[in-house]
């Protein structure tokens, strides 16, 4: 029989059988389908067609929801309205739209120069003389409070508040007063800010708060010793994630407290956009964000969500929810929706701004 015949030898016309490879590794057990993945993809060919799969997931996203701003017929005329970052990028474009509303509109800028350049831009693109600026540095708690001080002197009312004054990729520090200077521009004034206007803001009722947050809340955490920087977050990435985390977190506990004065609240996310927020990355993470500009939304197309929550009459009576930036209701991260979290937010929030001891005149 075939099993009793002696092995062959080796030899010049007797070819050495080699047995089919084995699918066995060195431990004895099945290459995990991880590994082989990862394998295959660090070809150079898998590599340039995963980057092009991204590339047109990001294009994907840039399709605009059902609701487009140039078909919203909400007229602002007798409306105030305040925008914070208003000289760039997103706040520029929502600006923009309610200017177009008619509405008196606030661009509370950083930069005097950028800030006077975006105004009369924007007056001379609408015809709307009533577009002012106002010095704010929502790093600056003294800042927040000079111009919450000064709206309240010059301001009869305010009908839309839009938080959207935001960066990242600066470099770890901590402010005079005593914050970490990206949590403070990014949550903790924009949360003083709110508070302090909030009763004209009830005076003016129906009226909204808009808290722009982004997707990549979702990768935040909320340690409360990033706030002082008596912790080092890990990235930049990390630092901005959270502050978004902590905006809608703020937005939710904002809109419980406000039930029953007319004042909404919510959080809209503008999508990948392109705008100048790197620009304190070093030049190769600037590089690979301009490779990828064309397959992000625009600056005006970003916009879209951060007006529907300002303006639509689909929004109106909503409040404590995220946004889409396809403009419809959407599910944040589970931290996000931690209603318990987010009061301890609030209430160190008020303690480091000094809300906690009582209101301010």
């Amino acid at each position: 029989m075939e099993k009793n015949r002696p092995p062959a030898k080796a030899g010049p016309w007797c070819p050495i059988r080699v047995p089919p490879p084995s699918r066995t590794s060195v431990h004895g057990r099945l290459p995990s389908p991880t590994m082989e993945l990862l394998s295959a993809c660090s070809h150079p060919c898998w590599f340039v067609l995963t980057l092009l799969l991204l590339l047109l997931l990001l294009r994907a996203t840039r399709r605009s929801g059902a609701w487009l701003p140039r078909r919203c017929p909400t007229d602002l005329t007798g409306k105030t309205v305040i925008v914070t970052g208003a000289n760039s990028g997103i706040g520029k474009c929502v600006a923009l739209d309610l200017a177009r509303r008619n509405a008196r509109t606030i661009l509370a800028c950083r930069s005097r120069e950028r800030g006077q350049a975006a105004a009369e831009e924007i007056r001379a693109a609408t015809g709307n003389p009533a577009v002012l600026l106002r010095l704010l540095d929502t790093s600056s708690l003294a800042s927040v409070r000079a111009f919450a001080r000064q709206i309240l002197r010059e301001e009869r009312r305010l009908d839309v508040l839009v938080n959207n004054a935001g960066l990242t990729g600066l470099p770890f520090a901590v402010t005079p007063e005593g914050l970490e200077q990206t949590f403070a521009t990014n949550y903790l004034g924009p949360f003083l800010l709110t508070n302090l206007l909030l009763d004209l803001l009830k005076a003016s009722a129906p009226a909204r708060v808009v808290n722009v947050s982004s997707f990549r809340h979702s990768a935040g955490t909320v340690d409360l010793r990033h706030l002082t920087g008596q912790e080092r977050p890990k990235s930049f990435d990390h630092v901005y994630n959270s502050t978004k985390l902590m905006n809608i977190l703020f937005t939710a506990e904002l809109a419980r407290r406000l039930q029953g004065t007319g004042v909404t609240a919510n959080s809209p996310n503008p999508g990948v956009v392109k705008t100048g927020i790197m620009r304190h990355f070093n030049w190769l993470v600037r590089a690979l964000f301009t490779l990828a500009g064309p397959f992000m939304k625009s600056a005006e197309e970003g916009a879209a969500s951060t007006i529907y929550c300002a303006v639509s009459e689909e929004a109106a009576g909503v409040t404590g929810k995220y946004i889409g930036s396809d403009c419809r209701l959407a599910l944040p991260s589970a931290a996000a929706r931690d209603a318990g979290l987010a009061r301890k937010l609030w209430e160190e929030s008020e303690r480091l701004t000094g809300l906690a001891a009582g209101p301010e005149h």
